[in-house]
This record gives structure tokens, sequence and C-alpha cells, in this order.
């Protein structure tokens, strides 16, 4: 590798230590390499020198650390990217991780100490080649007008998208996620976060999930005509469970389109099922009265109650993607992951595991006992009309 394209800043109070990191960055031929040994330093040097692609950082140093320099380059943006270099312990910067990019910083990955050199080069590739992201705190999202919203859901633009879940073991498809996606005539696709807090702020949520259920129960009847079983899982805010109304409703239009409860599942996450009022679990019980599968969505994200998760009727739990995401580094990950399989197993019920994007991850994941999946490694969100297509295709494949 030569010629890399990046400034690059090294943040080590230690000299040799520094002194090896530069040497390494420049014989992997980066444009240019900053040096600082406390994150005051470094802060000087970028308000002299500029913004730098990458930062190569250690956390625990005397003067500034590596976390308040972290603090102050996600505020100011003087920083791309991140790569953490430190010697503390693997759950300590894992937590870190968490901190980098909630400061809207990319992270990179982590080299650990000593250097290696083909680790190193590998993440630097990465900022080559990977294309920009930038991860903006909430606060910086400029939301939709309400007026826009109601006209987009009047006018259906606000589709229903689906995902495909798994068989880790077979490829056999179980069913699909229904997601949203807003295709505005003129802007093209809008982020779910410019308009989904806009829907609850003006109380439309039930609204959503019932154009959603229309157009996914038309697309899970095409489906079934053509001898596909879709089982369809809709995404639920906790704050709809105090509709009262809301599983006679389900019920009514169920019955419209012909269709039965076993072939639902409702996905709530699981912060703000801790403390849920007498309404809400009624709610869930009757859900579960008509047939319809309960999913705890983004599993292990909060702070899990395990006397409330045996109190609710739920019958499935979706592990967080962030278990997968760092399963090749992590032995806490594959612990939590396997943990989450005996809990739901103890409790009758099945385990969902999101964010599956590499074969590695789910060879990794059918040899900790994991049977169901969901990712980008299987199949990327996609229109109705595509998902039926995507359908007859694989099963043409299969029959070939």
């Amino acid at each position: 590798m030569s010629d890399l394209p990046l400034r690059v800043l090294v943040l080590e109070d230690h000299p040799f230590q520094r002194s090896v990191a530069v040497n390494i960055l420049r014989t992997l031929g980066c444009r240019e390499v900053l040096e600082a040994s406390d994150g005051a330093q470094a802060l000087a040097l970028l308000d002299r020198a500029g913004v730098v692609d990458v930062a190569l950082c250690d956390l625990q140093m005397e003067g500034m650390d590596g976390l308040e320099f972290l603090q102050r380059v996600g505020e100011s943006g003087q920083v791309k990217s991140v790569i953490i270099s430190s010697s503390l312990s693997v759950d300590l910067r894992r937590a870190v991780h968490q901190m980098v990019t909630l400061l809207g910083l990319e992270l990179l990955g982590d080299v650990g100490k000593p250097l290696h050199v083909q680790g190193l080069a590998d993440l630097l590739k990465k900022a080559v080649d990977r294309p920009r992201v930038t991860c903006l705190p909430a606060a910086t999202v400029k939301l939709a007008s309400a007026a826009a919203v109601r006209q987009a859901l009047a006018e259906q633009q606000l589709r229903a998208w689906y995902q495909p879940k798994f068989n880790l073991h077979t490829g056999e498809v179980c069913g699909v996620e229904v997601l949203c996606r807003w295709l505005h005539p003129l802007q093209g696709a809008i982020a779910p976060a410019m308009f989904m807090p806009v829907l609850e702020q003006c109380g439309l949520l039930d609204a959503l999930l019932f154009s959603q259920m229309e157009q996914a129960l038309t697309v899970q009847r095409s489906a079934r005509a053509n001898g596909f079983v879709l089982n369809m899982a809709f995404n639920l805010q906790t704050v709809q469970l105090a509709n009262a109304e809301l599983a006679a409703s389900l019920k009514a239009l169920l019955r419209r389109h012909g269709a039965c409860g076993a072939s639902l599942t409702f996905e709530l996450t699981e912060s703000g099922l801790l403390e849920a009022p007498a309404t809400s679990l009624e709610t869930l019980v009757r859900l579960r009265m008509m047939g319809c599968r309960l999913s705890i969505d983004d599993f292990g994200a909060g702070f899990s109650s395990l006397q409330r998760l045996c109190q609710l009727p739920f019958n499935e739990i979706k592990l967080d993607a962030d278990f997968v995401r760092n399963l090749a580094d992590e032995p806490r990950c594959r612990a939590a992951i396997s943990s989450t399989l005996a809990l739901g197993e103890t409790l009758g019920m099945s385990v969902v595991i999101e964010g599956i994007e590499t074969d590695a991850q789910r060879r990794e994941l059918l040899a900790l006992g994991c049977t169901q999946g969901q990712g980008y490694w299987y199949a990327k969100p996609m229109a109705g009309a595509d998902l039926l297509v995507w359908l007859r295709q694989r099963s043409s494949a299969d029959l070939g």
C-alpha cells in the first residue's frame, strides 16, 4: 500500500510508541502525519493545521486525555474518523467505541497495543474506500413539518418496505419485517429520523400502522397465491398500547383481508415496557389471544428487567445488532448471545439475531446455536413488488 491520500494525527504520550506509530503510517504512504503527546497539544495542532482524516488516539495520558480530546473534536468537527489505540481492557474500549459513535465521529476500528502494521493498514484502507457516513447528533436533524407528514400519509407516500428474516441453517425465508420509507415525489427518499418523531407528536402512529398493514397484507396475499407463506412483522411503539381499541381495530383489518393473527408479529422495543400500565398489558394479551406473535426488538440495547420479561406475554426476542457487529472482537458479545439463546429456550421464546452482514458472522452464529437471523448478508429492505419478484427468483433458482 502506498500514497494514501490521508492526513493522520497520532495522539500518544509515550515517545517511543508515538515514534513507532508515526513511522508505520509514513511507511504505509499516508500523505501527512501529525503527532501530539496529549489532547491539549493535539487541539492546538489542529487549530494551526486544520482538519485531519484520521486520529490514531490513545486514551490514557497525562494532561488532557484521549476521552476529553474526543469530546472536543466531536464538537468541533476537526477529526473525520477515529482509530483507538489503547491498552485498556476490552470492556472499557468497547464503551469508548459507543462514545465515539454518539459524538458523531466515524469509528474505523481498534488496533489495541502494540500496533500491528496489517491491522492498521486495513483500517486506513477503510478510511479511503468506505463512503463517508456522517452521524449527526439527533438535535441537528431537521424534522419535516407536520403538514408535510400529514400530506405524505394521505397521499400514500409513506410506503411499506420489507426485509426478509431467514433460517440460518437452510436459508429459508421465515418472514419479513415491515419498515417505513417516505418516497417524496420531488425530494426522493427521506430518512425516517426526519418524519417518525413528527408522526408520534401528531398522534399518527396508528394511522401509519394501519396504512402499512393494508399494503403488507396485500403483498402477503399475493405471496400466498404464489405458494410463499410469509409472517409479517410490524414495529409497534409502546405508546400505542394505551389505545384500548387497537386490538379490535387490528382484528377487523385482518378479517377484511382474510388473514389470521398467526401470520403477524408485532415488534416492540424494550424501552418503555418496564413500566407498562395495565391497559398496555391488556392490549398485549389481546394480541396474543388473536394468535399474533410478540417480539422484544433491540433486546439488550436498554437495561432489561428479567422479571418484567417473564411477566409480559412475549414469545420472541430480537437481539440488538451491536452484539453481532462486535462478535469477532468482543468475548462478552459471544457470552451475551449464548446467554440470550439459553434464556429464550428456557422461557419458550424464539431468538432472532439482527444485523448479520458477513458470512463469517453467520457461521459463528450457527456455531453458537442461532437458528433465525436478519441482515444485509441475506437481503436488504425492498419494495413489495420487488419482494415478490425476489421470492420467485429464489424459488426458481432452488428448483433449477
